[in-house]
């Protein structure tokens, strides 16, 4: 077991119908009829290849025709957190799309209780849940949901963010959305600056007054940006791998996140949905130090960052914080 591996982590943005094991998504594909396409795993592990990032998001749809009932997120929700548990991983607070399973028949409420109880038969792990709500079904469906969300939120659902076609939809008409979202007591965040540019950034922050930012990955195309998110602290949820796959940066090296972090930007690094790009955090960590220049010292840094960006309260991240400092894994200078 490498270092990388073994280090404590955090995760802030992992969407858990994006980080289905292989072997388990093979098992619901055949639950339900099968697909010709993809005959065995090795098949499937081909299927998530990806050309650009359009690819990816019809990748990401058709998966989610195979999960119907609500044992299977259950079953897929205890399976997530015991690959992630494996790795290292301490906390987390994980996506989870709820309003694309309404819109087949499932119940917000009943979903949400599934997942929570797939997570809850793995203690080795505390997983936070954040509503995914999609952008291309509009402010008053997703209001909706909002609101059947704010019955379960006692289950461990701490916030909502938008995803879904960013270059189609932007955030500004969501706003009303977000504040009833804080009303109820969700923290907040947004995909934004990933399929389109720093103004959807801007959006996010300004429209939707957004805690956190999903991505950010093109915040540098505006250096006034890049000074606010600075100076804000906004946190930037980073997935790098994914960003490389789907082709919106050409290259590990060319990734703005090492920019960033030279910049004092609060960035935090996160696999998306890491069985769809066969990556894990232990490697996300592992390229940042092979190929974007960061040493150990700096990967501690963003783990620490990750844990302060995190909507635990201030008296748990203290002593999480205290507690990685003191893992035999963290480093002889406990920095």
């Amino acid at each position: 077991m490498t270092w990388h591996d073994s280090v404590p982590k955090v995760e802030l943005h992992i969407h858990l119908e994006g980080a289905i094991p292989h072997e388990a998504l093979f098992s619901l594909i055949q639950k339900y009829g099968g697909d010709p396409t993809v005959p065995d795993v090795s098949a499937l592990v081909t299927r998530f290849e990806y050309r650009d990032f359009p690819q990816f998001i019809a990748a990401w749809s058709w998966k989610n025709q195979f999960l119907r009932e609500y044992e299977d997120f259950a079953h897929i929700a205890e399976l997530t957190a015991r690959d992630m548990a494996g790795q290292g991983i301490c906390y987390a607070e994980m996506f989870f799309s709820p309003s694309l399973f309404a819109r087949r028949g499932l119940l917000v409420q009943e979903l949400t209780r599934a997942v929570r109880a797939g997570l809850s038969r793995v203690p080795a792990i505390e997983i936070a849940l954040i509503a995914d709500l999609v952008r291309d079904y509009g402010p008053e469906s997703e209001m909706g949901v909002l609101e059947q969300l704010g019955e379960v939120k006692d289950l461990g659902v701490v916030g909502i963010g938008i995803g879904g076609s960013e270059h189609e939809f932007p955030p500004a008409p969501f706003k009303q959305l977000y504040e009833r979202a804080r009303s109820l007591g969700f923290r907040t965040t947004a995909h934004a600056g990933e399929a389109l540019g720093a103004q959807s950034i801007w959006d996010a922050v300004r429209e939707l007054g957004a805690e956190r930012i999903g991505h950010g990955t093109r915040a540098w195309e505006d250096p006034a940006l890049v000074k606010y998110l600075v100076e804000r602290q906004v946190p930037l949820e980073m997935c790098p791998v994914l960003n490389v796959r789907t082709r919106v940066v050409p290259s590990l090296s060319e990734h703005p996140i090492r920019r960033y972090y030279e910049a004092g930007m609060m960035v935090t690094v996160n696999t998306d949905d890491p069985r769809m790009l066969q990556t894990r955090l232990a490697d996300e960590y592992r390229l940042l130090e092979e190929g974007c220049g960061f040493s150990r010292s700096d990967i501690r840094a963003v783990i620490l960052s990750a844990i302060r960006a995190s909507w635990l309260p201030e008296d748990r991240k203290a002593a999480m914080e205290s507690d990685f400092r003191q893992d035999p894994a963290w480093g002889p200078d406990k920095a």
